[in-house]
C-alpha cells in the first residue's frame, strides 16, 4: 500500500537524529554544510538555536532533535546543518536544520513507502509523509513543510528579518 500523494520515484536525503534515520525530499534541500558558529537569539523557543551567516544572508537554525522531543544536538565530528526551503503560504523560507550526520541521497519507489504509524514514534505522525525501508532499516520520511506550524515559521521569519536588518545597519 503506497502513501497518498507519493506517486513517483523521488530522491531523498537521509540523515540521523539520535539513533533514528530520517529523510527529506532533495527538492527541499539547498545544501548541506559543516557545523558552523550559531549566534543565539534571546526569547526564542528552545528548538530555535539561533542564526548563522550564509554568504551574507541570515539563516535561522532549528534543532530538529529538540523539536521532536529528543535531547539537544551536540556538536560532534559529523554534526551538520541541512539548509532547507520551507513553504509558508505564498512564500519560501530558508532555514538550517541541525542533524547528527548526513547519510546519503537515494531514490525510494512509491510502493516501498508505507503510511506513518499513529503510535510508537516520539513525535507527531503528521510530520511524516510515510515510512520507507532500506536494508532492513526504517526511514522516516519527513513532510518538512508540516514540521513547523505557521506561527512557528512566522517567528522564524520575523527573527530572520530583524537580524537581517541589524546586519545591514552594522
Amino acid at each position: 500500500m503506497s502513501v497518498i500523494g507519493i506517486n513517483e520515484v523521488r530522491p531523498y536525503l537521509t540523515f540521523t537524529l539520535d539513533d533514528e534515520l530520517f529523510s527529506v525530499d532533495v527538492a527541499k534541500v539547498r545544501e548541506v554544510l559543516d557545523y558552523t558558529n550559531i549566534t543565539k537569539i534571546p526569547r526564542t523557543p528552545e528548538y530555535m538555536r539561533g542564526v548563522f551567516n550564509l554568504r551574507g544572508s541570515v539563516v535561522p537554525v532549528i534543532d530538529l532533535r529538540l523539536k521532536f522531543g529528543m535531547s539537544k544536538t551536540e556538536n560532534q565530528r559529523n554534526t551538520c546543518i541541512i539548509v532547507l526551503e520551507i513553504s509558508l503560504e505564498d512564500d519560501t523560507l530558508i532555514l538550517g536544520a541541525l542533524a547528527d550526520s548526513v547519510q546519503e541521497v537515494f531514490e525510494i519507489e512509491p510502493e516501498q513507502i508505507e503510511p506513518a504509524p499513529r503510535f510508537g514514534t516520539k513525535f507527531k505522525a503528521e510530520f511524516l509523509k510515510g515510512m520507507g525501508k532500506r536494508d532492513e532499516k526504517f526511514i522516516m520520511i519527513l513532510d518538512i513543510d508540516k514540521v513547523f506550524s505557521s506561527d512557528e515559521l512566522a517567528l522564524v521569519q520575523e527573527t530572520q528579518n530583524s537580524h537581517s536588518n541589524e546586519h545591514e545597519a552594522a
